[in-house]
């Protein structure tokens, strides 16, 4: 068989090749559409240092999350730029600020402690960037500090003491020791207390942050012969205090309650030395509800620990997210609509009944939780709740459309 041979003229050829184009721009063949570029999203915590397993926790939940969308929140892929702020405002500082000028972020979540979202707030809030705190809740954000573009998962400060002051009332505890290390948070874990406890204070004291040794500040609390004590000491610092709490003897002797000292990140290294204390917490992993018995069973599996209340905020944050850019169909150039879905969403919460306040932080309860020992270690056990629902008496003080 030999080769057909094209014996039309140059003119010809040249019509059919036009032809074929034509063909070719009205007919194109199939292609593949292109993946959509996923959506940035920073997040700012403390992954290293004493308090470095808050901010862990908070970063695996809001990852597992993601993971069990399928790479996405509200249906859209996302990229999560992870930021170690170590603990100091400054880092914090110059990660927001790259997050938003060099990689173009549209959303932060996360951040530990309060310090460090008294320093990025502003910066972040004014660059028109949204910031979903999952943990860090100065209360002046909760009230004359508030903006439009700060959503919180999480409490303010004063709330979540307030709480524990509610505690320490209802235990009848009339004469009390407290203490709470010396930053935003510290000062206002005690403010919020006395807002709540009607007894008497025998003392207030401040400690340095990350201060490891509290042997003279332990002399001085047994001197004074309290009813009760109650701390404030996250991270590291907790599970320092809480183990010399138990050293001198104290611990059975005088009953420790505490707010974000003995949870789930500073359990496993407390053990048993901590059982019979106290703890206020917006959250347990045995709280009975269906999204928490799903989320706790994966967090678990998936990290070898159970989560803790910075684990259960952050993924409460992924969950708002997820239904918030839902809404909006991944647009987040919109801000107005964004803001819109992300006050209106609705998500089922790990703590239970769960809603926005006009501040933008959450309506939710507060629970008493033991640690008690079980045929397996230490563990928690919550109680009932100590505030249903909360209600921040700053909240009259945030004036925002």
């Amino acid at each position: 068989m030999t080769d057909r041979v094209d014996h039309s003229t140059p003119r010809r050829r040249g019509v059919r090749m036009l032809i074929a184009l034509a063909a070719a721009v009205l007919y194109p063949i199939p292609a593949q559409a292109a993946e959509p570029r996923p959506l940035k999203i920073g997040f700012i915590g403390t992954l290293s240092g004493p308090g470095g397993a808050l901010g862990q926790d908070q970063y695996d939940a809001f990852m597992l999350a993601v993971e069990q969308k399928g790479g996405k929140l509200g249906g859209v892929p996302v990229q999560v730029l992870r930021k170690d702020d170590q603990l100091k405002p400054d880092i914090a500082l110059q990660e927001a600020q790259q997050l938003i000028n060099r990689d173009g972020v549209k959303i932060i979540t996360g951040v530990t402690f309060s310090n460090v979202m008294m320093a990025i707030h502003k910066p972040v809030t004014s660059a028109g960037v949204f910031l979903i705190g999952s943990n860090a809740g100065p209360t002046q954000l909760a009230g004359p500090g508030c903006s439009p573009l700060f959503f919180s998962t999480s409490w303010n400060n004063d709330e979540l003491h307030e709480a524990g002051g509610q505690l320490v009332q209802d235990l009848g505890y009339k004469h009390v020791y407290v203490m709470a290390p010396n930053y935003q948070a510290g000062r206002d874990a005690i403010a919020g207390f006395k807002r709540d406890y009607r007894g008497t204070i025998v003392n207030e004291v401040y400690t340095q942050v990350n201060q490891p040794d509290y042997s003279a500040e332990l002399a001085q609390l047994q001197a004074a012969r309290p009813d009760a004590v109650y701390v404030f000491y996250p991270g590291g610092m907790g599970v320092n205090f809480v183990k010399q709490y138990r050293q001198a003897g104290l611990l059975g002797k005088i009953p420790l309650i505490s707010v974000s000292t003995i949870d789930g990140t500073t359990l496993p290294a407390l053990k048993e030395s901590a059982v019979g204390a106290i703890t206020a917490a917006p959250y347990a992993p045995d709280l009975k509800n269906a999204q928490n018995a799903q989320f706790a069973s994966s967090f678990e599996s998936k990290y070898r620990r159970k989560p803790s209340m910075y684990a259960a905020q952050s993924y409460d944050a992924a969950n708002l997210l997820d239904a918030a850019l839902s809404a909006v169909k991944g647009n987040v150039a919109d801000r107005d609509a964004l803001r819109a879905a992300l006050r209106t969403a609705r998500f089922q919460s790990v703590r239970g009944d769960f809603s926005l306040e006009s501040n933008q932080f959450p309506r939710a309860g507060f629970y008493r939780v033991d640690v008690v020992r079980t045929a397996t270690g230490a563990a928690f056990e919550s109680k009932n709740p100590i505030v249903p629902k909360s209600r921040t008496p700053v909240l009259q003080q945030c004036k925002m459309n």
